[in-house]
This record gives C-alpha cells, sequence and structure tokens, in this order.
C-alpha cells in the first residue's frame, strides 16, 4: 500500500504541474503589459472582474490582464479564464469615476460585449459561486464552447467522458440554439444512445463510434446509391478527423473523395439521429467537419456561432500560444504549485517587475562605472517593497 500511495503521490505532482501550466498558459496568451483596449474585441484574451469596483448588484464588467494587475491591483478580483471578442472595460461609465491607469480614454461602455453571471461570480445551471463553500461534492467544472458558462459536471445532463478524452463541450442549451449541430453531434461527436431511423429502438454505441448497423436498419440492404461498403462506411464513421494523403496534399491521384455542396445535407440524407438531450462532447478535429457552404455560413450567422469555423478560436490554441511565451516553461512554475490564481498572477506580475528593475539597475551601474555592491543591492529591493506598498494602498482606497 505504501508503494501505490507513493505512485499516486507522484502523480498528484505531475498533474498539478500540468494544472499550473495550463494555467499559466491562459494569462501568457495575454499582453500582461497593456491594456488590451486599443486592440478593439480582441478574439480571446484573459479576463477578470473586480468585485471591488463592479460589486454584484452593480453593471456587469470585464478587465483584461494588464489592468487586472496594474489597476486593480489589491483589488478583489477574480478571474472569468477567458472571454471571445471581449473589450476591456477597465474604467469606463460602469467603474463611477474610477480611472484606467494604462489607457484613460475609452467609450463608455463596449457594447459588443458578452456577459453573463460569471462576472457576478456565478456559474452553471445553478447559479452558484465557484468555489462553493456550501458544496461538499468534488465536482469538476466544464466550460462550453458556445455560451462560455462554466458547469459542475454532474449538471450537464449526460455522462461525462475521460479528461483525455475531452476537448470540447456545448451545453444543451446552446445546442438547442444551433440545433443544426445535432446532425452532426449524431455522426462526429462523442457518441452516448442513439436512435436509428424511425424505430423506436436505441442503440447503445461505443466511444469510438464504430456501430456498423446504426446508418440503416437490419432488414434493408445497403442503398445503391453509395458504393462503399458497409466496413469502409463505418471506419469513415468512427475516424472523422482522420483524412487520406491525397485528400491533405490536394494531390488528384487516387482521389476518391466526392464534391459535396453541403455536409450538413448529406449528414442529413443519411437518417443517423441523436438524442436531443443534455450536452455534447466534441473530439478535437469536430470543427474542421461543419460545412462552409454559402447556407450553413448563414446558418452559423443566424445562430452567433460563426466562430466555430474559426480554428484559432479554440481554447487549444490560445493555449498553445501560451507556452510559446518564456515564462510559461521558467522553473518558477514549481515554486507556484500551492498558490491560487490570483498569487500566482501577483508572482508572475512580481518576477516581471524585478528582472526589468534589476536590469535597469545594472545598465546604470554600468554607464556611470560604479561597482554593484551588497548595500546597493539591498536599496533596490526596499524600493521595489516601497513601491508595491504605494500600489496597494492607493488600490484599496
Amino acid at each position: 500500500m505504501a508503494a501505490n500511495k507513493g505512485d499516486s503521490d507522484i502523480d498528484d505532482i505531475l498533474t498539478s504541474e500540468e494544472e499550473l501550466e495550463k494555467a499559466l498558459c491562459v494569462l501568457a496568451g495575454s499582453d500582461p503589459d497593456n491594456c488590451s483596449y486599443s486592440k478593439g474585441y480582441v478574439k480571446r484574451q484573459a479576463v477578470f472582474a473586480c468585485n471591488t469596483c463592479t460589486p454584484n448588484d452593480a453593471e456587469p464588467a470585464g478587465v483584461c490582464l494588464a489592468c487586472a494587475n496594474k489597476c486593480h491591483d489589491g483589488h478583489d478580483i477574480f478571474e472569468l479564464y477567458t472571454k471571445r471578442n471581449f473589450r476591456c472595460d477597465c474604467g469606463n461609465r460602469k467603474f463611477g469615476g474610477f480611472h484606467c491607469q494604462l489607457n484613460p480614454v475609452k467609450e463608455e461602455e463596449n457594447v459588443r460585449n458578452l456577459y453573463n453571471h460569471n462576472f457576478s461570480g456565478f456559474y452553471c445551471t445553478c447559479h452558484r459561486p465557484y468555489p462553493d463553500t456550501d458544496d461538499q461534492d468534488e465536482d469538476e467544472m466544464i466550460q462550453c464552447v458556445i455560451c462560455e458558462d462554466w458547469f459542475h459536471s454532474r449538471h450537464l445532463g449526460c455522462p461525462v467522458v475521460e479528461p483525455e478524452e475531452l476537448q470540447e463541450m456545448v451545453c444543451e442549451v446552446c445546442m438547442n440554439k444551433a440545433p443544426f449541430l445535432w446532425t452532426y453531434a449524431a455522426h462526429i461527436a462523442v457518441p452516448p444512445v442513439i436512435q436509428v431511423g424511425d424505430a423506436e429502438e436505441e442503440v447503445e454505441v461505443d466511444i469510438e463510434g464504430e456501430d456498423r448497423n446504426a446508418g440503416q436498419r437490419k432488414d434493408e440492404e445497403p442503398s445503391s446509391s453509395d458504393e462503399r461498403t458497409e466496413p469502409e462506411e463505418a471506419v469513415n464513421r468512427s475516424s472523422p478527423g482522420k483524412r487520406t494523403h491525397e485528400e491533405m496534399t490536394g494531390s488528384p491521384a487516387m482521389a476518391t473523395t466526392k464534391i459535396v455542396e453541403c455536409k450538413l445535407k448529406e449528414l442529413q440524407a443519411r437518417g443517423l439521429e441523436r438524442l436531443r438531450r443534455g450536452a455534447v462532447f466534441w473530439p478535437y478535429s469536430w470543427r474542421a467537419e461543419l460545412c462552409t457552404c454559402t447556407s450553413c455560413k448563414r446558418a452559423y450567422v443566424a445562430a452567433e456561432v460563426q466562430f466555430l469555423l474559426d480554428q484559432s478560436d479554440t481554447i487549444l490554441a490560445y493555449e498553445k500560444r501560451g507556452l510559446d511565451e518564456p515564462f510559461g516553461q521558467h522553473p518558477l512554475m514549481a515554486l507556484m504549485n500551492s498558490m491560487d490564481r490570483v498569487q500566482q498572477l501577483e508572482v508572475i506580475y512580481g518576477f516581471n517587475e524585478l528582472t526589468t528593475s534589476i536590469s535597469e539597475f545594472l545598465e546604470q551601474c554600468a554607464s556611470e562605472g560604479k561597482t554593484v555592491t551588497v548595500e546597493a543591492v539591498h536599496q533596490l529591493f526596499e524600493e521595489l517593497q516601497a513601491r508595491k506598498r504605494r500600489r496597494t494602498s492607493d488600490g484599496n482606497q
């Protein structure tokens, strides 16, 4: 048992480091020094809410990473992870007389920003805070990629797949707002229980979706309009993200893929349906499988989900950009395992400020021909501490 416990401890350490790295990637994908307001509605960025400046009974507002640290240092802020097409609200009409220190000239309101109850510190269909001190059940929270609300796994209305299988989730409400997604879900999403044709029979399929009889009833012959054999069709359904070399390179040699005017209509013609209930989990490749014909693009716009066609919109793409940042792999991460996200944010900014100040200090000594002494270094750190205390004091006023 002792050996098993040791293995468990090692796994916990590795998991916490991976989680911390992922958390830091969320921060690294945004600009830590400059207010994002001047960039307009940023495609995706880390967003924070300040409970000090905009309490729960006020209008919801969000601030960017740089403003969370420099304008709201010492305030009661909480992280909203990332938001899509969001523009920093810091210092606008919603903040009363408070002005943004990084970009004081802003419009009174960002009319294209979308807000939900997350900005008041509440999540899921149960409208509870996170972390919830009154909830004793340990339950992970999963974000819907459309509405960007967070849900307890037990409130999704469906079984939750293993974390390594999970990439993107769409909640039931958002599925119904874009009902054509149910057709795609029957073919390319992680399948729960599906209904075959007009029959009342429900067929349970495995995680790979390899149910060879799902596309037709048992007493029917394969359609003559499709020359592919039944096993070939099943393999293609079970691996929607895989493509042949000719398809990936565009080579006409051995081309077997027919030109389809509308992928959605083709899927609908197959008659495969899915119970329209609960959240839906999608594999890595699902966005690439969506039809891009003119009619479907109009449907995406009407349902306000046109961003689903943008591969760079995904959290995975955003975090990958964060991984490329230097501090995303910095040994400093090893010292931050026991810190919450706000403390991590403070350490990151403190580290950046420290390295900048030391560089400026050394350059000044070199230019003036001074020797770097222990006393001078101590004085530098005392000045940095005094600067931090002043910022905290000003923020609490």
